[in-house]
């Protein structure tokens, strides 16, 4: 089974002339979005405070994170972006694909828009 990878594009907030674009592994797993922190140094991006994360094998690490614009299937949003190890691959993760209303199809593991963003509570039956 392959993995899906989208083209996205990240841009420095406060510089938007700064920007870096590379084909993301799309990660339904992974809350926040991760990025080389080389390519992420470049654009001047900052690290705005560290959070742990839990990686696949179960180990729990600590990241740096900064705020980026992030550009992917025609859509825009903005969010945390954690510098990885510059040789990482590159994640588009949870959070931006849901806050512009795409979802991964777990048949066929290509990305969808939905019709439209819930906006909207759950009832739950008494």
């Amino acid at each position: 089974m392959g993995l899906t990878k989208v083209t996205t594009k990240l841009t420095n907030l406060s510089a938007p002339t700064r920007s870096y674009e590379a084909i993301f592994v799309v990660d339904t797993v992974a809350t926040d979005s991760m990025a080389p922190a080389n390519e992420l140094e470049k654009l001047g991006i900052r690290k705005e405070g560290k959070t742990a994360y839990e990686l696949a094998d179960g180990t729990a690490k600590e990241y740096p994170f900064g705020l980026v614009r992030i550009e992917f299937m025609g859509e825009i949003t903005a969010g945390r972006i954690i510098f990885g190890e510059s040789a990482s691959e590159p994640l588009l993760g949870v959070t931006a694909l849901e806050s512009v209303g795409i979802m991964v199809d777990p048949v066929s593991k290509t990305p969808k828009s939905l019709p439209a963003i819930p906006l909207k509570l759950l009832r739950v039956s008494p």
